[in-house]
């Protein structure tokens, strides 16, 4: 048997060669044990990152990833186990909604979620700002109240993927970030160790996402649906536009509060289609449903007659939470509004500019130590394709804290104005899977 070096597996991906199951998992478990240093993995990120992988081996790396630590079995939920991704934007508060959505349609949603870093949200984090919400169930809890209700969203544990958790480090000190093959094993290591039956990758596409083109997206989604076919698993994904924020609202609680509205029938447009839309491919997907059109019928149902809603609070009060007052749930210091400097048809949103803008409110983390204020936050009053006049309040900046210059910067970056006629952006660019 041929005795396995890392510098050899570095010089062949160097050469742009294929890497096997074996040295991927060489290279992984030599990595998490501390048998490799920094400085060699370092080098063969950059050797991904230049010379590319093919499906083959980024299911490998996916799969060397995903044996480094412990995995969920999700065997005693009776029913559908449906996850679901978001690849991070801004106002994004999908899980909020889709969520007990798909809980009250029959499908059980077992989510493991992550924090928010930089200008895009976490789920964790609004799920925190709710008085009393706890995300730190124990497996036994998680499992017994996904029986229960439907729904259970609780934080990752350090002892699921710890080689993501090592590799991330190091891709965000070495420049390897953006590597698509890297993202995608990140992404299905954690989705497939949570044990799932169907999976969908919200794949955010635009100025406030990480995958700033449509080409990019389909790389990505294409690659990741690979890697779930490999592991035998059910995974689609959604490509959604994020060239504007998702619905009106950015800032934890704020989010909240939208989500209760989308929840009660009276959303933004497009926060309830793609709600909707995912939804529908879930419980048509995992059988419960005899067409995708009663599936989207049934979503629109849900989210009139009161049973999302119900749900909801259900999850909600399940986890330890209670929100008494909706009124009284978002209370800051100042509101203020911010006004447009120019009359014309809104042309776009910078969603990037708005994260920012919120984050430096301290709606967001700029580093992992940073503590959130989770009633800050932004309101837009108009979206893409709004006519406005000088003066007209563009948004509502919620502030603990005096508005600066670099806030206001950010704010006027962010609207753009035309005199023709704005194309509309698209909610949904396209479904992979």
């Amino acid at each position: 048997m041929i005795r396995l070096r890392i510098i050899d597996i570095i010089e062949k991906k160097r050469d742009g060669l294929s890497l096997d199951e074996q040295e991927i998992k060489y290279a992984i478990d030599g990595y998490v044990k501390g048998e490799i240093p920094d400085y060699q993995v370092s080098a063969l990120l950059m050797a991904i990152y230049l010379k590319g992988m093919n499906d083959i081996e980024a299911t490998h790396l996916t799969k060397a990833m995903l044996f480094s630590g412990e995995t969920i079995d999700l065997s005693m939920i009776k029913g559908v186990k449906v996850d679901k991704h978001s690849t991070g934007g801004v106002g994004d508060k999908t899980t909020l909604v889709l969520g007990p959505l798909v809980a009250s349609m029959g499908a059980k949603l077992a989510k493991l979620s992550g924090r928010g870093l930089g200008h895009t949200g976490g789920t964790l984090d609004k799920l925190e700002s709710i008085e009393g919400c706890s995300i730190d169930l124990s497996p036994e809890h998680f499992i017994d109240q996904v029986n229960k209700i439907n729904i259970a969203v609780s934080g990752q544990t350090a002892s699921i993927v710890p080689a993501d958790k090592l590799l991330y480090a190091l891709r965000d000190v070495t420049g390897t970030v953006s590597s698509i093959p890297l993202i995608a094993s990140s992404i299905m290591s954690k989705k497939l160790a949570s044990g799932a039956d169907i999976i969908c990758l919200d794949v955010k596409i635009g100025g406030g996402a990480f995958m700033k083109t449509i080409e990019e997206g389909i790389l990505l989604s294409r690659l990741m649906v690979a890697i779930g076919k490999g592991f035998n698993k059910k995974v689609f994904a959604i490509l959604s536009g994020m060239d504007q924020p998702l619905g009106y609202a950015i800032g934890n609680r704020l989010e909240v509060k939208e989500a209760i509205d989308t929840l009660s029938g009276k959303g933004p447009q497009d926060l309830e289609e793609l709600c909707s839309e995912i939804a529908a491919e879930m419980v048509f997907r995992g059988g419960l449903s005899s067409s995708k059109k009663e599936a989207l019928a049934l979503a629109s149902a849900n989210l009139k007659n009161g049973l999302a809603l119900k749900k909801f609070y259900q999850f909600i009060e399940a986890q330890g939470g209670h929100i008494d007052n909706l009124d009284e749930f978002v209370k800051v210091r100042d509101v203020f509004p911010y006004r447009a400097k120019t009359a014309g048809l809104i042309a776009r949103i910078d969603a990037l500019s708005i994260g920012l803008a919120s984050m430096r409110l301290g709606g967001g983390r700029e580093i992992k130590e940073d503590v959130i204020d989770p009633m800050v936050g932004i309101v837009l009053k108009h979206k893409i394709g709004d006519k406005v006049s000088r003066g007209d309040v563009l948004c509502e900046v919620y502030a603990n804290k005096p508005i600066d210059n670099e806030i206001l910067s950010l704010l006027d970056q962010a609207f753009c104005f035309s005199e023709d006629i704005v194309k509309m952006p698209k909610v949904i660019e396209k479904i992979i899977g």
